[in-house]
């Protein structure tokens, strides 16, 4: 058993969440973490809505609200949305709380006394109309390397470089258009070239291991070669204070919300165990070198997770050419892989909110069974290249996919033992057509799991449907509908308890990616209880900080989660006549879905 730390992507709590969001953090993050605790690891996963930053402000000001109502609302609609969809979080929490704030001071200080904060002057860009300080990712211009015209203040999308807002060409304010006024102002950087050798030894290492998908370690080796300092502060009145003599008393001076929002799965992990009554257990997943760690994320986020989360990590640790002190933390592990996934386009065109190009997942969930959206955003996940979401491809897969192929495969096995026995029926003696679907799917555990394991999941869920489908077949083959004489009932028994054992098998596969169906799926065959536990919103006290009000979290109890495993079937069980437990979709939904997005029908 290992400690597994599944860190996911803080959402931004600027607004709910679309599908293309958790197309690349949600679902494949829930589907490893379910995986790997019914391996028998044990698994911490922790995430939470990341609540500081000008947008905040810019967003909070056009609704009328102060930052505070703002992010209280849509934490709390965030939250609402990832339960909907199941995502089995131990701990997702905000960055806003005291808990938070004291773990960042704490890493900011430790850096800082290593000699990796520096003190310097930077031009920051000012809104005209506003004099507030414009974030780097609201600034957008021409790159000056490649030419693309929509590079961002922090860096080109195209070519992968790292910029600072002052390097683009034409530089404008994405919140108006205005040009940005440039001024020079104090901040601390993260001194990224003394932490450069550690981090390309590191990054080495990590290409060694062959475990990172090769377009993310290329990348991420790349941005090593024009490595230069980064700005770890900012001109806001909305952030976590900076914790040194002179600045701490100065209201326009924050934490930067890159370098805090980071430090989220650190922070998240330490309020965990300290709400389990354990403050130190934390320590099994960051401290033990034979822990495991994975940061799920879309590739827009590739550079804080490869660089500067593993640099605050290094320089915490003293292991920059600075040399250091280990922090108060300790030995932090850096992680095992940044899994990042590209991008979910819709309806062939980039998911933009402000653009109304958008699909929030609230709205499918309202509409749709949730496992019939984890499913499309498994088969069609974008690990390696972009994919797509169409409404027409979204009802081809539910309807042809999960309800004629695994629905069908369930229903009519439930039906068959329900009508000819009542109960589960004990097998005769196996011929060769019975003992080799068994054996295929019985092996299905270990092919499954690898893929699943190795961020493969879209190769999980197609090996795992091949055998839904193998399923089918052997009903085709055997008929077992037609074996109606009492000289053929040993035989129709036989087919049945291959079906019914087939099919519980093929739930415990398919379980994590379909949380929700599994608990009906076992009680079609006669289970009792809850098969995959799922996530609940519990609403807490801040830990150090009575006076805040009260804020929902997720969490979730796991532990009585299926082990990866055969698991052989019980004669005898009670077998009822079963009720389908997928929608199949009406033809003209696709048109429909598509006309509310003002798009033509195909």
């Amino acid at each position: 058993m290992s400690h597994v730390l599944s860190a996911v992507a803080w959402p931004y709590a600027n607004g709910p969440r679309h599908i293309g969001h958790v197309a690349g953090f949600g679902v494949p993050s829930d589907v490893f973490s379910r995986f790997m605790r019914m391996a028998g690891h044990d698994v911490l996963m922790v995430s939470g809505s990341d609540e500081h930053g000008t947008p905040i402000l810019v967003q909070a000001d056009k609704g009328g609200m102060s930052p505070q109502e703002f992010i209280d609302l849509n934490h709390g609609l965030i939250a609402k949305d990832l339960v909907a969809l199941g995502v089995s979080y131990d701990l997702y929490t905000r960055t806003t709380t005291a808990n938070h704030h004291h773990v960042v001071q704490q890493m900011f200080l430790a850096c800082h006394a290593n000699g990796y904060m520096v003190e310097q002057s930077q031009q920051v860009a000012i809104s005209p109309s506003t004099g507030r300080t414009l974030p780097d990712r609201f600034i957008e211009g021409t790159c000056p390397i490649c030419g693309y015209a929509e590079a961002r203040g922090d860096q080109c999308d195209n070519c992968g470089n790292q910029l600072d807002p002052t390097d683009l060409v034409n530089p404008h304010s994405k919140i108006n258009g205005e040009t940005p006024e440039f001024k020079d102002t104090q901040h601390f950087f993260l001194d990224l070239p003394a932490l450069a050798e550690a981090l390309g030894a590191w990054l080495d290492g990590r290409e060694a291991s062959g475990l990172w998908r090769p377009n993310v370690i290329k990348f991420s080796q790349n941005i090593l070669e024009e490595i230069r300092p980064r700005a770890m502060t900012r001109d806001i009145d909305w952030g976590i204070t900076v914790p040194l003599d002179g600045w701490a008393d100065n209201p326009s001076k924050k934490l930067y919300v890159w370098f805090d929002a980071v430090i989220g799965y650190l922070s998240a992990s330490v309020e965990w165990a300290r709400r389990q009554g354990e403050p130190e257990r934390w320590r099994d997943w960051w401290n033990d070198p034979k822990a495991l760690s994975y940061y799920f994320m879309g590739k827009d986020n590739i550079t804080f997770h490869s660089q500067i989360w593993p640099a605050e990590m290094l320089a915490h640790n003293g292991e920059g050419a600075r040399g250091g002190q280990e922090g108060p933390f300790g030995h932090l592990n850096l992680p095992t892989e940044v899994v990042s996934s590209e991008f979910l386009t819709m309806e062939g065109r980039a998911f933009s909110t402000s653009r109304s190009i958008v699909i929030l997942v609230r709205d499918v969930l309202d509409r749709y069974q949730p496992d019939a959206l984890r499913y499309f955003l498994s088969a069609a996940a974008p690990e390696t290249a972009d994919s797509d979401f169409s409404w027409p491809e979204f009802v081809k897969r539910t309807n042809n996919e999960l309800v004629a192929g695994w629905g069908n495969l369930v229903n009519r096995t439930a039906s068959m033992v329900a009508k000819n026995f009542g109960e589960v029926p004990a097998a005769g003696e196996l011929e060769e057509i019975d003992r080799a679907l068994l054996q295929q799917v019985a092996d299905g555990f270990d092919a499954v799991g690898r893929l699943i394991g190795a961020h493969r999941q879209k190769a999980g869920l197609a090996e795992a449907m091949r055998l839904v489908g193998e399923a089918n077949a052997y009903v085709s083959a055997t008929e077992p509908f037609k074996l109606k004489g009492e000289d053929q009932r040993e035989r129709l028994a036989t087919v049945l308890h291959v079906l019914a054992q087939v099919v519980v098998d093929l739930n415990t596969i398919l379980s994590p990616y379909l949380p929700h169906s599994s608990t009906a799926v076992h009680q079609a065959l006669g289970g009792e209880g809850v098969f995959q536990p799922m996530p609940v919103v519990e609403k807490v006290t801040d830990l150090d900080d009575p006076t805040r009000p009260d804020y929902p979290v997720i969490t979730g109890d796991y532990s009585t989660a299926p082990r990866w495993e055969h698991r052989p079937i019980r004669v005898g069980t009670p077998v009822a006549k079963p009720t389908p437990i997928f929608t199949k979709l009406d033809p003209g939904t696709a048109g429909e879905e598509r006309r509310r997005l003002g798009l033509p029908e195909e």
